[in-house]
């Protein structure tokens, strides 16, 4: 039986990352850049006032030199007339004698030979003629030209995962179109001559098609691109003829009820066919029956998962999300893990790693983790899916653990928050 970090460090191992495509930087969000983004102008563009107040000479408003004001400095004696008025996104220049202010909104650029701005806060704000209450000196409260960016600096770099920042710094110099890494394309299928889709009546004996849609909606979920085929035929030749087509416009492949018991077997031989398949059992519960293999000419990934929707789950929180996470380049490609506090008893199976679901809080008065076993629990059943639903964690139970007991600090992976 191989171990779940064996297992996982195998599929990362053979995880694809997609060829890059040029896209709009709108639909850039949560992709790894593919190139170096270099500006050409410098950001901002222009000397621009900070805040709304009167852009002056420092040395006019008892100011000196150096960045930054003392609290305690004495304010100038003399009021300044304001000659001007200059509105944010304004083009017509001005040229700010000495002993003068011109009245600036925020984002306006800068009168020639200004070097300040004097907040209105710090005035008596007049419109004629305004009183300083408190100096500024040289460089107070103005965005000088390529503060934040000169030209030639890299404003992007490769291999950045492409967030609001990166979206913004884009935009800022002037690019609507980025060369990045796309989500990977993952095809969702599944086998049994059990199953009928959800737009028909099963009848005995057939059961609803839940686990595609529980695993299309959850590798969306991961950032993937999903396409969900659903129930896929049995014949021995056209099963082949699908998963050869699929792969040909997939980065992975998924596929519920591709393991366990003899009907399993026609699926398993088209695949072996393709590629290589290994269906040895990983030493975790539940889910411990599943298969792994690379088809095709550019060896695509196909898992192979149990029929029941709560093993293809935790089989797919633990192995297959990180494959897809680390595909977009994601620098920790698995979910967030906190320690909290067990408030009853949980059971695991040794040998395997547990992944138990469970809900997680917060103590109101220590604000400490508390998390609470739904499954796991002698005597509840490990396969139901509204308990699956019901949870917003689960419990990472060690191979030589048996037991946790109330009290007992466990490791955690926090899938999502519940309002």
């Amino acid at each position: 039986m191989r171990s779940v970090d064996d297992h996982l460090a195998m599929i990362i191992d053979a995880t694809m990352t997609p060829e890059p495509i040029r896209i709009g930087i709108t639909d850039a969000l949560g992709l790894m850049c593919a190139e170096e983004v270099q500006a050409t102008s410098p950001l901002p563009g222009f000397s621009q006032a900070a805040v709304d107040g009167y852009a002056v000479r420092a040395v006019d408003v008892g100011g000196g030199t150096s960045l930054g004001h003392k609290e305690d400095s004495p304010a100038p004696e003399a009021s300044l007339p304001v000659v001007g008025e200059v509105a944010a996104g304004s083009q017509k220049p001005l040229r700010l004698q000495p002993r003068q202010a011109v009245r600036v909104a925020t984002g306006a650029p800068l009168p020639t030979l200004a070097d300040a701005v004097l907040p209105l806060e710090w005035s008596d704000r007049g419109r004629k003629r305004v009183t300083p209450h408190r100096p500024v000196r040289s460089g107070d409260f103005i965005r000088r030209e390529g503060d934040d960016i000169q030209p030639g600096d890299i404003a992007v770099r490769s291999g950045a995962v492409l967030g609001p920042a990166q979206i913004g710094l884009l935009a800022a110099t002037g690019r609507d179109k980025v060369l990045v890494y796309p989500r990977p394309r993952v095809t969702v299928m599944s086998y049994g001559l059990e199953l009928v889709d959800i737009d028909r009546n099963p009848g005995l004996g057939q059961v609803y098609d839940v686990s595609s849609y529980a695993v299309a909606s959850a590798a969306k979920d991961a950032g993937a691109d999903v396409n969900r085929v659903g129930i896929i035929n049995a014949e021995p030749r056209r099963l082949k003829e699908q998963l050869a087509v699929q792969a040909q416009k997939s980065e992975f492949i998924v596929i519920t009820g591709a393991v366990g018991g003899s009907s399993a077997k026609p699926i398993q031989e088209a695949l072996g066919e393709l590629g290589g398949i290994d269906t040895t059992r990983v030493a975790m519960h539940p889910g411990s029956a599943q298969g792994f293999g690379l088809i095709g000419e550019d060896r695509i990934p196909v898992f192979l998962l149990p029929s029941n929707p709560v093993s293809a789950l935790v089989i797919f929180e633990a192995l297959i999300r990180p494959a897809i996470r680390t595909s977009l380049g994601k620098r920790v490609p698995t979910r967030r893990t906190v320690k909290a506090r067990a408030l009853g008893r949980v059971e695991s199976i040794p040998g395997r790693l547990g992944f138990i679901r469970a809900r997680l809080m917060r103590d109101a008065e220590t604000h400490d983790y508390l998390v609470d076993g739904i499954g796991g629990v002698s005597g509840s059943p490990a396969h139901l899916l509204a308990g699956l639903a019901e949870a917003n964690a689960i419990i990472r139970i060690p191979t030589d653990v048996s037991e946790v007991r109330p009290g007992d600090i466990v490791d955690v992976l926090f899938l999502q928050q519940r309002a």
